[in-house]
Formats: C-alpha cells, sequence, structure tokens
C-alpha cells in the first residue's frame, strides 16, 4: 500500500486501545505503525535498511523488529521518561532485556483487562502466587501483574508464597474446603518442586503454569509438564500464561492453545522469509503485534516457533536454533 504516512496522535490511538477488537485491531495496528515509524528511531531506521516504509495491506507484511534488540538498544517510541524498567531474568552470560515502560499503571491496566476477559475479575479469584527467582530480583512484569491482581482479590488468603511449600499446601486445601475459585499461579521449575514435594488432590483448583525452568531443572515440552502436574495434582486441565518482558500484553491457554487478549496479534511467517505467511497450522516463527507496546514497539520477531491457527490461537512449539544470532546484523554499525 502506497500511501502518506498520517500524522495519528498518540492520545487519539490510546483512546483507540481502550475499544479494541477483533473488528478494529488491522486498523489500529497500521495506526500504531505509522506513529512508530514517525517516532521510534531504531524501528524506523530497521524498517529503512528493509526498504519497509510503506503501511502494510496485511498484518503479515508490518516489519517486526527483532527481539534480541531489547538487550542492546533502549526501544522507545517518542522522548518519555521510564517509570519502570522491566527485565528478563535471562541465563548466566547473556544480556537481559530491558523494555522501558512509560507508564506502569497503563500496564496494569492492559494486563488485567486481558485476564479479565479469559477469567473475570481479579475480585472474585483467591490467588496464590508461586514465583521464586522472579521474587527474588528486581524488574519482573509478571510479578508485578501478578501483585495487582492479589491487591484486587477480595481474599484474605491471597498472596504470595516464595519457598514456604508446607504453607501454599496449607492454604490451597483450606480454599478448596471452602469452596473458594482458587488460582494457583506458578512458574514452571516451581510448580514440578511443589508437585514432587507434596502430590496432593487439587480438585476445583486453576492451576496455571507461566512457563520458565530457568537452568533449574531439565527443560521438557509443554505436554510432558502438564502431564506431570496433572498426576501430581490429580486434575484435569492446567492452564498457561504466555507473556515476556518485552511484551505489555498476554495470552492464556486452558490445557490446549493460546488465546491472545485483544491487544494482542500472532503471525507464523517462515523461518527464513519474514515477509512469507505460513498456513494456519503450520509451523513457522511466531511474530507478535502487540499494541499495548505502543511506547515502545508493538512489532516483534520472537525466538519461538509455534503454529496460529484460522480463529487467532497459537500454540508454542519451542525456540529457534542460534537465536542470539539471527537477525542482528542488520543494525551492525
Amino acid at each position: 500500500m502506497n500511501m502518506l504516512l498520517q500524522n495519528y496522535n498518540r492520545a487519539d490511538i490510546l483512546s483507540s486501545l481502550k475499544e479494541v477488537s477483533a473488528d478494529n485491531f488491522d486498523e489500529v495496528a497500521r495506526q500504531v505503525f505509522e506513529y512508530q515509524l514517525s517516532h521510534n528511531q531504531l524501528y524506523s531506521t530497521y524498517c529503512s535498511l528493509l526498504d519497509k516504509r510503506e503501511t502494510p495491506e496485511v498484518l503479515s507484511g508490518f516489519p517486526f523488529l527483532p527481539i534480541q534488540f531489547f538487550k542492546t538498544y533502549i526501544v522507545k517510541s517518542g522522548f518519555w521518561p521510564s517509570k519502570t524498567i522491566f527485565t528478563s531474568s535471562g541465563t548466566t552470560g547473556q544480556l537481559p532485556s530491558q523494555h522501558h515502560v512509560r507508564s506502569r499503571h497503563f500496564y496494569l491496566d492492559n494486563a488485567r483487562r486481558g485476564f479479565t476477559e479469559r477469567y473475570g475479575k481479579p475480585e472474585k479469584w483467591c490467588i496464590l502466587a508461586l514465583l521464586p527467582s522472579y521474587l527474588e530480583r528486581e524488574g519482573s512484569s509478571l510479578v508485578a501483574m501478578a501483585d495487582d491482581l492479589i491487591k484486587r482479590s477480595r481474599y484474605a488468603e491471597s498472596g504470595f508464597f516464595l519457598h514456604d511449600f508446607d504453607k501454599l499446601k496449607t492454604t490451597l486445601l483450606e480454599c478448596q474446603a471452602k469452596g473458594y475459585p482458587t488460582l494457583l499461579l506458578g512458574v514452571s521449575f516451581a510448580l514440578l518442586d511443589f508437585a514432587e514435594k507434596h502430590p496432593v488432590s487439587l480438585s476445583g483448583i486453576t492451576i496455571m503454569e507461566t512457563g520458565g525452568m530457568k537452568g533449574r531443572r531439565r527443560e521438557m515440552t509443554r505436554a510432558e509438564l502438564h502431564e506431570t502436574l496433572r498426576t501430581a495434582f490429580q486434575v484435569d486441565t492446567i492452564h498457561s500464561e504466555y507473556g515476556m518482558t518485552e511484551l505489555l500484553s498476554q495470552a492464556y491457554a486452558s490445557g490446549g492453545r493460546f488465546w491472545p487478549v485483544p491487544t494482542l496479534r500472532v503471525i507464523a511467517t517462515e523461518i527464513n522469509d519474514p515477509f512469507c505467511p505460513v498456513a494456519p497450522g503450520r509451523t513457522g516463527q511466531l511474530n507478535i503485534i502487540d499494541l499495548a507496546n505502543l511506547d515502545t514497539c508493538s512489532f516483534i520477531a520472537t525466538d519461538d516457533l509455534g503454529r496460529v491457527y484460522d480463529d487467532g490461537s497459537f500454540e508454542v512449539l519451542g525456540r529457534l536454533d542460534s537465536a542470539e544470532l539471527r537477525g542482528c546484523n542488520l543494525m551492525v554499525e
């Protein structure tokens, strides 16, 4: 699409984001693209190097910034003071990602909206969070989201559990006995540790893993993880949350595919051709449009392999090989 860029106002786009839906997502995405092309020097330079400065007609036509740039650059659209900097935990020898956030309030509002879309208002849930390693460092967006949900819960039992598995088990069984709608939100390795120490029936409890072994345990497939947790806790379904430091939106799964929240879309493209979408249900590189990243970059090429389906749901199958090297040569100075 050959057209002049429009001078979209940030305040108007923010207003549109509050009402974004499947019906207007494409149009808002184009507005965000043109805004970021004009206000994000890093993204603008990247698009110029790709010769992709025209507003595309389809979502797969957007240039997706390699996610590694959040490790080596400050990614911002416009000039503004950082109210919060979310950081990734990373692994030894790797630079952590940094996501500069213009408004922590905006992030929490959007995260809460996404959670409510899938699970209802957090007020109705008793929320127990098992997030060691995340709690033990500063800058975790997951902890910030969990803390906001916990504070809004109407149940006094809601809270964080660091390493006190005995207390967590006691609280879960008490909530179960009282019939509270209870959510156990945990990083994968901690849920596995808890399952090994306290295999107990948690029927009626919603268990949600957030991924991540963080070098604590051997890597396993999501299916293997879920089967282990289902068996230990005697539940039918394990729920999942898909999010990352570089995103301000999430996706959720209930035993199957992930469903993105209203501000998120996922697109699968050929691994060696980022502008060639793969057919629905075929494996490709996952590229993400996160409209909530208005003040940074909304178009991100991840290191994940997966499948996207006609209904917008998606699966995550694993990581790209040599992910640390992919895509960075265009920005060598």
